[in-house]
């Protein structure tokens, strides 16, 4: 059994997807008849199909939207990234606190108690 079916056998796709990032992988789905991405795990993509399977995400991405928010305890940035492959995604990006909308990035999977997708900028 490879490593994308062990993920999958029973679990739902909320499961399946956290299980892929504690492994440090940055897995989406994709319908098999069209080909269509999907982001965030679904059981249907938006059109209706449900032949989904698990693909690795390319990582690379363009900065659609970012917001900064301060605190007392320091800045961060939520921010929302077109993936290559189509869909769209909440996350942050480190190292920085703003970037400028259409500025390329690259995803990593950081690992710990959380495991999470987060971005850094690309190098040009």
């Amino acid at each position: 059994m490879d490593e994308t079916s062990a993920a999958t056998e029973v679990a739902g796709p909320q499961v399946t997807y956290e299980r892929f990032l504690a492994g440090g992988h940055f897995m989406i789905q994709r319908a098999r008849k069209t080909g269509e991405y999907v982001f965030y795990p679904k059981v249907m993509s938006p059109s209706g199909e449900t032949d989904l399977e698990w693909v690795e995400a390319s990582g690379n991405g363009t900065v659609y939207a970012i917001t900064v928010n301060r605190k007392r305890e320091g800045s961060y940035n939520i921010a929302l990234v077109d993936l290559d492959e189509g869909p769209r995604m909440v996350t942050t990006i480190v190292g920085v606190e703003t970037l400028p909308i259409g500025t390329r990035v690259k995803a990593r999977v950081e690992t710990g108690e959380t495991p999470r997708v987060v971005f850094e900028p690309r190098e040009k």
